[in-house]
């Protein structure tokens, strides 16, 4: 008994073996049923856990590097039990509380086992920052005497670039006052452009209206012609910054129409989609189902537009137009829906043809919105693709009395005032309105006219304005200036008759000039009112007049009447008689006449010169850089599209045939298409 501890009948002092193995087996059954339990009956919520987990991304290599202080939460400094129960959160069930607590006892533990590590880590850095330190002020005291240095250099400099300066000042006063101070040098007068918007042309077959004056914007030809005009609009960029404005978004749909947007919005998704066709269906039934519904109008509007350039159809386009006036006509339509309907429209109607349609709804758009210089700006264009540059010119005077700075009136005032011969007036308002970089300013004919007027006023400056309408896309070249032109056609001021394939033409002619001049004398004696005068403007002084037998592919049978054997040669050749870009004509040149530098308005034709009276001197003609003269019987041949000029300085008058031929490199398809000029 006593061995075991105690007496027979007290307790026992201690735990036997059995006893423990006992409570061992129990334990370990109890901590297998809970595992069961947790598992079976989801007690804890592991995908909570997984979450908490992943926002506490850290790694062992953070807390031996004491990086456990982005996890503090609670504001003391550190990553302690504290930090841990408010990243893991309070949970709702106490075993999830139980979970915690060995969680929490576990950071606890951590910390304690990394402690005297991280204070010798600390240590370690506080002693590197020290030396960082006393690096860097070492480094500023370096700095500082260099500083010192420079000062005291620059002090000097400055010292003597004040004497130079005072004597320099001295010197310009002595200049001023002796009158040398005459010739200060120019203010640049151009600005830079770097980017570039090239303008598309294209227009309908059927579309029959032809370029009456190459220089007022004038009907694109088809697109198929491959022609550009050079004479597009571009963004004007100086330094880097485009001049073109951030345009708000327009306002399209009135209060009715935001109750159908999303009907609207899918009808013109088809739209940009391309699916015209369903797009227009699409408009219609909306049409149909609302018609008071502007937008969904101005929808159906630009679905006609769309299926009218597919179908390349003149119909389907005029009820686009028909449609956009609709859209202006029902009631409270928003006023950005108008001015986009309208100038449509009118862009629309100028592309048919139909000029003076465009311009009564030019009209409509300045009535409605008078403050808005820019329609104003459009109205005088509509003027001016009539014909009328008087009220173009009145229309432009009232939008520069509104807005003088206004670069898209100047140009196109500048351009009225030069075709009325008012050139030296003419110039400022060019050069001011290119300068300005307005949208609309940066086209070919403005560098055109301006060099042109510069020309006659005898400044140099205006090859410079044509160098830069060359950079700018606009030329050729400096020297070949046409704007009306197809690219990559072999380009030279003078030509042989072999380099221009049209041989025969050209032996024809020279074979029979004496016929051709007989005919042309004969008129001269009898018909003189036949010979018209030359109505350009091109001459700077005397007289030249021509009597024209095709023009633009077309035969004048009247005149022809009165030259029958020379016609009856030229129907032969119909590069001559077919070349709607030219002409055929006599030209008669008196003395004391001077034709100013120009160039012809398209790269698509070649000019030949067949002599028949030529007095022996004072007659010479230069193309680009090169004279030449005629000689009676004999055929000259230059393109036009390159500057030329004229001098008539004999003592008789000078009798010449000019046919116009079209470029040998056209085909035949571009010569049956090219719109007429």
């Amino acid at each position: 008994e006593s061995k075991h501890g105690g007496g027979k009948n007290g307790k026992k002092e201690g735990l036997s073996g059995s006893s423990f193995f006992t409570w061992f087996m129990v334990i370990a059954l109890l901590g297998v049923w809970t595992s069961v339990a947790v598992v079976w009956f989801e007690l804890v919520d592991y995908e909570e856990v997984l979450a908490k987990a992943k926002d506490f991304r850290y790694n062992l290599s953070e807390v031996l590097q004491g990086k456990l202080g982005i996890y503090d939460a609670d504001g003391d400094g550190d990553f302690d039990v504290e930090d841990a129960k408010v990243l893991l959160g309070k949970y709702k069930h106490w075993w999830n509380n139980l979970y915690n607590s060995v969680v929490v006892f576990a950071f606890g533990f951590l910390k304690e086992a990394i402690k005297e590590p991280l204070k010798k880590l600390r240590e370690k850095q506080e002693s590197k920052k020290e030396e960082i330190k006393e690096e860097e002020e070492k480094k500023k005291a370096r700095k500082g005497k260099d500083a010192t240095d420079r000062r005291d250099k620059k002090a000097v400099d400055t010292n003597k670039l004040k004497k130079d300066s005072d004597k320099a000042k001295r010197d310009r006063g002595k200049e001023k006052e002796k009158g040398l101070d005459k010739n200060m040098k120019s203010k640049e007068t151009t600005k830079k452009s770097a980017s570039e918007k090239d303008e598309k042309v294209g227009k309908d077959k059927e579309t029959k209206k032809t370029v009456k004056n190459p220089s007022v914007p004038a009907q694109p030809p088809p697109p198929e012609s491959e022609e550009t005009i050079q004479a597009a609009e571009k963004p004007y960029v100086e330094s880097g910054k485009a001049f073109s404005k951030k345009k708000k978004k327009p306002k399209l749909l009135n209060k009715f129409d935001k109750t159908i947007k999303a009907e609207l919005d899918a009808a013109e998704k088809l739209r940009k989609k391309g699916k015209v066709e369903e797009a227009l269906r699409a408009f219609e039934a909306l049409v149909n189902q609302y018609p008071q519904s502007p937008r969904a109008r101005y929808g159906k509007a630009q679905s006609e537009d769309d299926l009218a350039e597919k179908m390349r159809s003149n119909e389907m386009l005029q009820k686009a137009i028909n449609t956009y006036d609709e859209v202006v006509s029902l009631p409270n339509v928003p006023s950005d829906l108008i001015k986009l309907s309208l100038k449509r429209e009118a862009d629309r109607q100028q592309f048919l043809g139909r000029m003076r349609g465009s311009l009564i709804t030019l009209q409509k758009l300045v009535q409605l919105f008078p403050g808005d210089t820019s329609f104003k700006n459009d109205l005088g264009v509509g003027y001016l693709l009539i014909g009328d540059n008087s009220n173009a010119k009145k229309v432009y005077e009232e939008v520069l009395s509104l807005a003088p700075n206004d670069g898209f009136a100047k140009v196109h005032y500048g351009f009225i005032l030069k075709a009325e011969n008012q050139i030296a007036e003419s110039i400022p308002y060019l050069k001011e309105g290119l300068e300005s970089g307005d949208p609309g300013t940066d086209d070919g004919r403005f560098y055109f006219h301006l060099g042109d007027a510069l020309q006659r006023m005898g400044d140099k400056e205006a090859y410079k304005w044509y160098e830069l309408g060359y950079q700018r896309g606009h030329f050729a070249s400096v020297w070949q200036r046409s704007l009306y032109n197809v690219k990559g056609l072999k380009a030279q001021p003078w030509w042989t008759a072999r380099e221009t394939s049209y041989t025969e033409l050209v032996k024809s002619l020279e074979k029979n000039w004496k016929l051709i001049r007989d005919e042309g004398l004969a008129v001269m004696d009898k018909k003189r009112s036949l010979f018209l005068p030359e109505d350009e403007n091109l001459r700077e002084k005397g007289d030249w007049s021509q009597f024209t037998l095709w023009q633009q592919g077309r035969k004048n049978e009247n005149a022809c009447k009165s030259v029958p054997k020379t016609c009856a040669l030229l129907e032969r050749f119909p590069e001559a008689t077919g070349c709607r870009r030219g002409q055929i004509k006599y030209s008669i040149m008196h003395p004391g006449t001077h034709v100013w530098p120009h160039t012809g308005p398209t790269n698509c034709r070649l000019r030949m010169h067949l002599g028949l009276v030529i007095p022996k001197e004072g007659c010479r003609i230069r193309c680009a850089q090169e004279n030449r003269t005629w000689e009676e019987g004999k055929v000259l041949i230059f393109d036009d599209s390159f500057e030329h000029e004229v001098w008539q300085d004999a003592e008789n008058y000078r009798l010449i045939f000019i046919v116009d031929v079209w470029h040998p490199e056209l085909t035949a398809q571009q010569r049956r298409t090219l719109p007429a000029i």
